[in-house]
Parts: C-alpha cells; structure tokens; sequence
C-alpha cells in the first residue's frame, strides 16, 4: 500500500497527491495535521527515508527558530518536537512498502510507486 502523509496547504504537498491520483494506483492520504503521526510511526518514517530526524524538519517554521533552532538536540527530541508540532515535518512524504521520499520535488514519487 502506497501512503502520503499530506498537507492540504501546502503546494508541493497537493503536487505529490496530484502526481499520485493521475498514476491510477490505490494509495491512502494521511493528513497529519488532523491525524498526528505516532513517535513510533515517525521513528520508522525516519528509518524508511534514510535520514536523520534533523534532515526532516522544516528549519524555516517559526516554531523550530522560536523554540529549538541553535540547541544541541537528540535525535529523540527531535523526533518528540515533530510529534508535538507536525508543521515541522517536511512535506509530503510518500511510504511505499519499505521504501519512502519526501515528495520535493513531486517527481521523487516516481522513485517509489
């Protein structure tokens, strides 16, 4: 199963899920400002992506330079600071079985599904 985790809002988020409904594949959207993605869930996003947490936050929110921008922050509270503010996470992020991509640009999907 193909998922996105979406951000209606945001434009290279609805580029992502356009990109994906016009590739006639059966996919689920999770828009994770109104269904908050797990500590646990967000850990496996991390490992599928093959990043460090740090690599998915959105470092030009005002939440990351108010509260967290210049600490010297654990991968865990780094993980924790996304659960409690999913504005930080990069979007949209598409999982597909154990491969994952942050969908910026869009055409990164295509790597995947």
């Amino acid at each position: 199963m193909i998922t996105i985790y979406h951000n209606p809002r945001c434009r290279k988020s609805r580029e992502g899920l356009l990109l994906l409904e016009n590739s006639g594949k059966t996919f689920e959207v999770i828009k994770y400002l109104d269904e908050p993605i797990s500590e646990e869930k967000l850990k496996t996003i991390v490992k599928l992506l093959g990043l460090q947490p740090l690599e998915l936050v959105r470092k030009n929110e005002d939440i990351w330079k108010s509260d967290y921008k210049g600490k010297d922050l654990t991968d865990s509270q780094i993980i924790k600071a996304m659960v409690t503010h999913p504005k930080l996470i990069e979007r949209p992020i598409v999982v597909h079985g154990k491969q994952a991509v942050i969908g910026r640009p869009s055409e990164n999907i295509l790597n995947i599904i």
